[in-house]
């Protein structure tokens, strides 16, 4: 090479990496995205600040709702609409995105919510019913609305646009629920920068506000819809996950859902009335056991009231945490269990846990707390971290760094939740990744054929701690096409490469051809095709377009009646100062205007607005007339 192509390729390096610097810099929110209710954080101003939403809260709700006139609500305005329009109301999707249809875990939740889940083709979709269309939203698309109603909430706070995002999720998600939450985050505008562990993400939120520099830490977050346990050990900035477990469907819902069946038999027996499997009834009653089950983290007992539940009959029960204890009393084992497994794979005695964090709303059960406590030998947790906002604090510190932001040094060596492997023989799991291995990670391995001239070699992977592919989670499968040779002698090379957000790669090798093929996780049936984003793409910001256009056109109909009743009531008021026939005139203009607007709900704006200058014309003179006399 001479010296002047040497130089222009140098200097294009430097342009290069002068350019992503530059990208680095830029604004990169951080997104606790939760099952029941999400945050979203931002460093500024040499802070992390997780940020409130429109109405002053920090947590803002994972429900989606379809109204019968039109509209799409996300966050407190869909949750209200829960007992009145549940069909339409959809949450729940970190439960089922990424999931299959027949997966057990989708198919339990049917049972417990009102809204409709349909299948098409393996996927699980959400259906809507209004007067105005029958649709249907993957989970992705539902969970882009709440991560597009985050950006909303980021960018009106910060005054700019956002389109960068560190998301988090439960740590035990699998490969398929990672790349489905960052489908739903392009669905929403959004590109992920990296997909973080909420257990990982707390931990940093800890390190950085006890200003920790070492430490071995146990992250318990019990959320709404998910469970997870970690061990990290920080030291000097450097957060490094010992070992992970938990439960993709172990949550507050699931505590809900003891009560729930509770109640059906206490009325059963009370009012001889059955209401299992009658979900308007039982979304009726939810809210208030959300309420009841919080009520017992600081209280011995709760009175639930739910007038009219069924048949115009009144709910009236005393409930006391000692039978809510006893009701979900294997859910707690089961989280103590899995905290155990995490103590074992890490390698730690729980006398070297020098800190216990508790994350979710759910660690505020007071028998969990305790129980906890025992296991520790009396060990309180760590105070001062908020269990609501720790996620998204972790978040957006994370997403700080990433973004070149001045703060304190963090490097996440995360670790790969599942065994990863392929299978040999037919029926065994020849593990590549072990669970708990550091990632990122590569890992090769040289494999062969097991009869002559064997023309082809189909890799089946799997994920699982199984030693039978059967008993495991299968992610795919790919081909290599082989020369004919004896069995035994070509030499496939498999890699194996999980990257930090936990996304997995593999190829096969032919190292005496040189032919190699890789497993396109985009064309696994479980998983969002480009197209398929695209598509929802698209859809997203038509919904977007109509929420908009249906504004303006609610603003226009709201503003002109607040316009005309205002000046009735002015009228009323100080119809002193006129004589009684513009008095007249102009309450009766008001109150044809008013008609108009009862007669006619599906007028268009350009109506609206010629309506409201007819009525303008004939007030305004009046109103100017008033206005005058009282300067006087």
């Amino acid at each position: 090479m001479n010296f002047r192509i040497r130089a222009f390729l140098w200097l294009m390096a430097l342009s290069v990496a002068s350019e992503g610097q530059g990208a680095a810099l830029d604004t990169i929110i951080g997104i606790d995205l939760g099952t029941m209710y999400s945050s979203v954080g931002v460093f500024r101003d040499g802070k992390v600040e997780v940020i409130p939403n429109e109405h002053g809260n920090k947590a803002t709700p994972s429900y989606v709702s379809f109204t019968a006139d039109g509209r799409r609500l996300v966050g407190e305005a869909a949750l209200e609409q829960l007992a009145d329009n549940p069909s339409n109301t959809l949450f729940n999707a970190k439960r089922i995105i990424g999931r299959a249809w027949n997966d057990k875990f989708v198919q339990n939740d049917l049972q417990f919510v009102d809204y409709k889940l349909v299948q098409k083709g393996s996927k699980p979709l959400f259906s809507v019913s209004t007067p105005q269309a029958n649709m249907t939203f993957t989970p992705e698309e539902v969970s882009a609305m709440v991560l597009a109603k985050m950006k909303e909430v980021a960018e009106a706070y910060l005054g700019e646009s956002v389109s960068q995002a560190v998301v988090s999720v439960p740590a035990y998600f699998n490969d398929a629920q990672r790349q489905a939450t960052k489908d739903a985050a392009a669905i929403a505008g959004l590109t992920v920068r990296e997909i973080l562990n909420e257990p990982t993400a707390a931990a940093i939120a800890y390190g950085i506000r006890k200003d920790v520099r070492r430490a071995n830490v146990l992250v318990l977050d019990v959320g709404g819809g998910t469970f997870d346990a970690s061990v990290l050990r920080i030291a000097d900035g450097v957060y490094q996950v010992a070992a992970t477990s938990g439960n993709t469907s172990l949550g507050g819902e699931d505590f809900n859902q003891r009560i729930v069946e509770y109640f059906i038999e206490l009325f059963k027996r009370s009012q001889k009335l059955d209401f299992k499997g009658d979900t308007v009834t039982i979304q009726k009653i939810r809210p208030h056991i959300e309420k009841a089950k919080r009520t017992l983290s600081f209280g011995n007992y709760v009175w639930v009231e739910v007038p009219s539940l069924v048949f115009e009959k009144d709910f009236t029960e005393p409930f006391y945490r000692l039978e809510f204890e006893d009701l979900s009393m294997d859910l707690f084992q089961s989280i103590l269990d899995i905290i155990q497994s995490v103590l074992t794979d890490s390698g730690l005695q729980k006398t070297e846990i020098d800190d216990i964090i508790l994350v979710g709303g759910s660690t505020r059960i007071p028998m969990l707390q305790k129980m906890v406590r025992n296991l520790f030998d009396g060990k309180e947790y760590c105070r001062g971290i908020n269990p609501d906002e720790t996620v998204a604090y972790g978040t957006a510190a994370h997403a700080a760094v990433l973004a070149g932001k001045d703060i304190s040094n963090i490097m996440v060596v995360d670790v790969n939740p599942l065994t990863l492997g392929i299978e040999t023989n037919d029926v065994v799991m020849s593990p590549m990744i072990r669970r708990n291995s550091a990632i990122p990670a590569k890992k090769s391995q040289i494999f062969s054929t097991v009869v002559d001239n064997q023309e082809m070699i189909t890799f089946r992977v799997f994920e699982g701690e199984r030693p039978l592919t059967k008993d495991n989670h299968f992610l795919g499968e790919f081909s290599l096409k082989l020369p004919p040779a004896p069995r035994g002698v070509p030499q496939i090379e498999v890699t194996f490469e999980v990257n930090t957000d936990g996304i997995l790669r593999i190829s096969a090798l032919d190292t005496g051809t040189g032919r190699r093929e890789e497993l396109t996780i985009t064309n696994d049936e479980k998983r969002l095709s480009k197209e398929d984003i695209e598509r929802m793409v698209q859809s997203s910001q038509d919904l977007s377009d109509e929420d908009t256009k249906l504004q303006e056109w609610l603003n226009s109909r709201n503003n002109f009646e607040f316009y005309a009743y205002q000046i009735k009531g002015r009228i009323f008021k100080e119809g002193a100062m006129l004589v009684e026939d513009e008095k007249s005139v102009v309450e009766e203009a008001i109150e044809e205007k008013l008609r108009w607007l009862k007669d006619h709900p599906d007028a268009a704006i350009d109506e609206i607005l010629s309506q409201r200058k007819e009525l303008e014309s004939v007030v305004e003179p009046v109103v100017a007339k008033i206005a005058k006399k009282d300067e006087l």
